[in-house]
Parts: structure tokens; sequence; C-alpha cells
């Protein structure tokens, strides 16, 4: 239970910190980081990071494809983390 809990913090710290470093690359015009990789991250448990992202950087919330997936993505992880808590772990 402690080792998910560090993933958790470190998957979403993670998802913190690549919002910002795309943000930073977009405002310089430099070479961004993918829409795979940002999904990629929020689908291994940083969408509440990401969404922290989004919306302390202002990144990505006029994309839909962000807008909806990103929340999208929280909820049901939220749904199977707590499927989890209750059956399993």
């Amino acid at each position: 239970m402690k080792l998910l809990l560090y993933y958790l913090i470190s998957i979403n710290l993670l998802g913190i910190l690549i919002m910002y470093i795309d943000k930073k690359k977009a405002i310089k015009h430099e070479y961004r980081i993918s829409e795979k990789s940002l999904f990629s991250v929020a689908l291994f448990l940083g969408s509440f990071g990401m969404l922290l992202g989004m919306y302390i950087f202002r990144h990505k919330t006029k994309h839909l494809k962000f807008k909806l997936g990103i929340p999208i993505i929280f909820i049901l992880q939220i749904i199977l983390l707590n499927y989890l808590n209750k059956h399993i772990l």
C-alpha cells in the first residue's frame, strides 16, 4: 500500500512537471512533448497531476481532447482505485 502511495505521488508530480515543460516549450516555439506521451502519463495514474498542471499553467485547456479526456481518465481511475481498495487491497 505504501509503495502504491509513493508511485501515485511520483507519477502525479511527473504529470505536473511535463505540463510545465511542454508549456515552456510552446512559449519558446521549441520541440514539444507529444500528446501520446502526455496521455501516457495520465493513463499510468498521473491524470490528477496532469489536470492540476493544465490549470496551474493554463496549458492545453482549450483543446477538447485534453479538456474532456484528462478529467474522464481521472474519474475512471478514481472508480478503479476505489474498487481495488474495497476488493483487493
